[in-house]
């Protein structure tokens, strides 16, 4: 298939795109540091919500659960919403939602409401999750750059969300600053975003690539790249919802957990730094991928065996485990030609993944209530690091999921 024109807008319609440059910088940078606080900030004050807003246990095992379910359901919606508001306008929908469920859930009593209220900032979260892969694959140049920008911005924001709740929290004598700030950050973003919509208007439409979700999973890059998303994104989430609570269990202080936790987050930002250029210059990544899994064992038995001996080796054993995380994101656009086969890849493997991962942290709840310990959780999370290197022994070889797909599914072929 013949490359668009110079100029031409990569997977959109309408005028040609603008040369953004530093723009899109700071757009990418201040969206993507915003698309995970609203999650990983809950977990280091999870025993504080219970008290102030009566959160059940039952309740607080579904709040650990619903990013992930949120960022699956809402995420299989990403893509055709763009088809009508455009990947521009549907990330600006995105972070409206984002800064509208964070400000108000902080200032609710209600424990129903808060659900409810971070059930929509997560939607909003779940929207930019797909589109922005997307929208940096349209980019003419800097796809590189801006993805390691969107990746390194999403460790940063996650491990910010773990790190400073706790902290503000007892500065501030309560949660709610604590979760609440977040929404006045990504009003910012917010912003950002409005100007890149007004700077582009026309030409932010994303163009239907044809095929259905059903032709990605005759693509085994496509269904191995889920197995990996999913199995990464359940141990993260597992780790911003309970891992504060599994180290508090062991005696340390809220304080120290929420730190050991943001550092295990923290590492990922090394990785999103380092992990697109390996991809884009490495023929294959099989040896990282073994280490992925390989450390996520390692690091669970170790809490399981010695939780306190030597707290802040199993989180960085787990952090550098949690760069597959980066990588898999990048894997997003390196494992295709065409922006509008990134976009429907994002909008398969991230839903699907995310569902998957939303069973994680509710059934670790599930097995500490009834068990009364982390013991068999524990087990099965270093178990997880199995499936993870496999999966990523598939997608390490450069396969590009258009060819793997029908020559009727491939952008401009019959469209």
């Amino acid at each position: 298939m013949a490359e668009p024109p110079a100029g031409a807008p990569h997977g959109g319609v309408g005028r040609p795109l603008p040369h953004l440059g530093l723009l899109a910088l700071v757009a990418v940078a201040l969206v993507s540091v915003n698309l995970r606080p609203g999650a990983t900030s809950v977990g280091p004050v999870l025993a504080e919500l219970e008290s102030g807003v009566g959160l059940t246990p039952t309740v607080a095992g579904v709040l650990t659960a619903l990013p992930g379910l949120c960022f699956g359901v809402v995420g299989a919606l990403a893509v055709p919403l763009s088809r009508r508001l455009g990947l521009t306008g549907s990330i600006c929908l995105g972070l409206g939602l984002v800064v509208l469920g964070l400000v108000l859930r902080s200032l609710t009593g209600s424990s129903g409401l808060f659900v409810a209220l971070s059930a929509l900032a997560l939607g909003g979260m779940a929207v930019g999750n797909v589109l922005v892969p997307a929208w940096i694959k349209r980019q003419a140049t800097g796809g590189v750059g801006l993805m390691t920008i969107y990746s390194t911005g999403l460790t940063v924001g996650g491990a910010a969300g773990s790190a400073l709740a706790a902290p503000v929290a007892a500065a501030a004598a309560g949660w709610r600053p604590a979760l609440g700030m977040w929404g006045l950050v990504a009003v910012g973003a917010l912003l950002a975003w409005l100007v890149v919509a007004h700077r582009e208007r026309g030409s932010v439409a994303l163009a239907d690539a044809g095929g259905a979700t059903g032709r990605l999973l005759r693509s085994p890059t496509a269904v191995a790249l889920t197995v990996l998303f999913g199995v990464q994104s359940m141990n993260a989430y597992v780790q911003f919802g309970w891992l504060p609570q599994i180290y508090r269990d062991a005696g340390l202080s809220a304080s120290v957990a929420g730190l050991l936790t943001a550092s295990v987050a923290g590492l990922g930002i090394v990785g999103g730094l380092v992990m697109p250029t390996v991809i884009d210059r490495s023929r294959s990544l099989a040896g990282w991928m073994l280490a992925f899994g390989g450390l996520a064992v390692l690091g669970y038995l170790g809490l399981l065996l010695a939780p306190t001996t030597v707290p802040w080796l199993w989180a960085v054993l787990l952090g550098l485990s949690g760069w597959a995380f980066p990588t898999v994101v990048a894997l997003l656009a390196a494992r295709t030609r065409h922006p509008q086969v990134t976009a429907r890849l994002s909008g398969f493997v991230q839903p699907l993944g995310y569902l998957l991962a939303a069973a994680g942290p509710f059934v670790v709840g599930l097995i500490h209530s009834f068990s009364g310990s982390w013991q068999l959780v524990l087990v099965l999370l270093a178990a997880s690091g199995i499936p993870l290197a496999l999966a990523g022994l598939r997608v390490a070889r450069p396969v590009y999921v258009d060819d793997e797909l029908g020559p009727s599914t491939r952008p401009g072929a019959g469209a």
